[in-house]
């Protein structure tokens, strides 16, 4: 994008677009990553990392935001979040410090991370209404726990490196560790996902793959995005957001394939 005027109103637009996602419906990073990847095309194959960190580095103050507005509720299930907590980090750390390393197959990666993503956003309402009918109303034993501990892991590994669609793997896991009813899970999902923002952001920082001179206005277009979405989730029908972002995900994957693969 040649015109500094209109590539920071289409990425603040994308930021802002993707705030409202978050609060509707989620998956934001499916509009903020592939504008930045937009904007971000003149260094090559930096371009992917690059777009990575700085979408996470714009959207990490409305995770922090959203944990927060469940305070009470975590209250409630502190010692699962602190049982979480550990692994989530240093998974983010990791999956982070993986990009870092070899840019150049996270790029080739791209349009299978942004397949996965919109697969997982496709089921995660599903697995949201099967999770609050089915899920178990007592602790899973050690060798369960600990399991689905290792899993929570691998989590917050793909969290770190690409970001999209953990909430729904995490809700899966929580929902087998009994936790407690939907917002019990939906408190705790939202916490450990801004941790794993949190410590990739330190490696993105770190390895100077955010470009701060979009990644600041964004920060600003994705809260405000954040407040209108807050209020609007009151009136609309998250299934209709849903749907949309569904529809620009696979869309999303099919162009980065044609244009990876033709």
């Amino acid at each position: 994008m040649a015109d500094p005027v209109w590539a920071y109103t289409f990425l603040c637009a994308s930021a802002f677009a993707a705030g409202v996602m978050n609060s509707v419906a989620g998956g934001g990073t499916l509009l903020t990553f592939p504008a930045l990847l937009t904007a971000l095309a003149p260094f090559g194959s930096q371009a992917a990392a690059l777009a990575n960190g700085t979408s996470t580095v714009a959207l990490l103050p409305g995770s922090f935001a959203g944990a927060v507005g469940y305070r009470k509720e975590l209250a409630e299930c502190r010692r699962f979040v602190a049982r979480m907590l550990l692994p989530s980090l240093v998974g983010g750390y990791l999956g982070a410090w993986l990009v870092g390393k070899d840019t150049d197959t996270f790029k080739v990666l791209v349009p299978w991370l942004i397949l996965t993503a919109a697969l997982l956003f496709a089921v995660q309402a599903p697995v949201a209404r099967w999770l609050k009918a089915h899920h178990p109303h007592r602790e899973p034993g050690p060798l369960t726990q600990a399991g689905l501990v290792g899993f929570q892991f691998l989590i917050a590994v793909y969290g770190g490196y690409f970001g999209a669609g953990i909430g729904i793997l995490m809700l899966t896991t929580l929902g087998f560790m009994g936790v407690g009813d939907i917002h019990r899970m939906n408190a705790v999902k939202t916490f450990l996902a801004a941790m794993i923002n949190g410590a990739s952001v330190v490696v993105f920082v770190r390895d100077g793959l955010v470009r701060w001179e979009f990644a600041g206005p964004m920060i600003l277009a994705a809260v405000a995005g954040g407040y209108a979405g807050a209020r609007v989730a009151r009136r609309l029908p998250a299934h209709y957001v849903r749907y949309a972002v569904i529809v620009i995900g696979f869309g999303l994957a099919a162009v980065y394939f044609i244009r990876q693969y033709a």
